[in-house]
């Protein structure tokens, strides 16, 4: 009798044969949908590697190791505009990360009524939607004034160390454009980071402070590492974000394709020098350009591998 009770109730959990057959039809649209945007970033690889053609065959790898970019006499390297995009992305990311995971803490746990809160996340957003040239013009006349004496200060105190031994000699240069990429990428470092921890399970906290972790002991030994990977997701969306970034960064970085170690020097990115010359570049200067722009876009390949193998290797931990 029990089981004929249960008959009904079974059948009525059952699917239908539409229902299995929409299952289906939304499984292979999101694997084709996801084999689409693999194949879209092949095909703009392809397009860009097309067109550097004559560059790559003139200058091979030279190209990436060598310091001249003079189109007067087609002699063309990015090795400055390489080192400048990786320091600025890497600058930063120095000041946004320890901000932004911070941040993102202390909008996901209790630390503020919920309302107060509410009001912080829109504020760290709207950083978001503020255009890049407005980023650049503050940095120009608020900004480069405002760290110009701590640069000073720096090669004053720190000019034998070789990122120091320049001064600072006009508003412009590598420390002023990696502020402000660190203020532009904060609020995607902050907005996924908060979100990571917010999805995570509240038996974690309960499970911690019941086993008698302190609340920051919870936070930094238990919720942070179960997010982690969240956490390298922003970061990752926030360095791309830092080495693609073009009009704000050709507004302060200077725009000196010479190689100087220095981050009070002025410099130029891969990005930057794409906006800046690309508008009037004709001949093999535009295949130079498609050369690094397909440059640029193998490092955040790379960079993005190296990113997924540290998560995979703590994971395993």
């Amino acid at each position: 009798m029990e089981a004929q009770a249960n008959a009904p109730q079974t059948q009525s959990r059952a699917r239908s044969s539409t229902e299995k057959k929409l299952d289906n039809a939304f499984f292979w649209l999101t694997r084709l949908l996801a084999l689409g945007v693999a194949a879209l970033l092949v095909w703009i690889a392809l397009q860009m590697a097309s067109k550097a053609i004559p560059a790559i065959g003139e200058y091979g790898l030279g190209f990436i190791f060598n310091s001249t970019w003079n189109p007067v006499e087609d002699e063309y390297g990015i090795l400055p505009m390489i080192y400048g995009t990786l320091m600025s992305s890497f600058l930063a990311l120095l000041l946004a990360v320890p901000l932004g995971l911070g941040t993102a803490i202390f909008l996901s746990e209790d630390f503020l009524p919920l309302s107060l809160r509410t009001v912080l996340v829109f504020l760290v957003q709207l950083l978001a939607a503020i255009p890049s040239v407005v980023y650049g013009l503050w940095g120009i006349f608020v900004l480069s004034p405002l760290i110009r004496p701590l640069g000073q200060w720096l090669h004053d105190a720190f000019g034998w160390f070789p990122f120091f031994s320049t001064a600072p000699a006009s508003n412009s240069g590598m420390l002023p454009a990696g502020v402000v990429l660190a203020i532009m990428v904060l609020p995607i470092i902050t907005a996924i980071s908060r979100d990571s921890l917010a999805a995570l399970p509240p038996e974690l906290r309960q499970a911690s402070l019941g086993l008698g972790a302190s609340r920051w002991g919870t936070v930094f030994r238990v919720l942070v590492p179960a997010a982690f990977s969240g956490i390298v997701g922003g970061i990752m969306l926030g360095l791309g974000r830092a080495m693609g970034e073009t009009m704000a960064v050709t507004m302060l970085i200077g725009n000196a394709n010479q190689l100087n170690f220095s981050v009070l020097a002025p410099g130029n990115s891969i990005a930057s020098l794409l906006a800046s010359q690309f508008a009037e570049a004709s001949g093999l200067q535009i295949s130079a350009l498609m050369y690094a722009g397909l440059v640029l876009f193998a490092l955040t390949l790379i960079v993005n591998i190296l990113a997924e193998l540290v998560v995979r290797q703590v994971k395993k931990f």
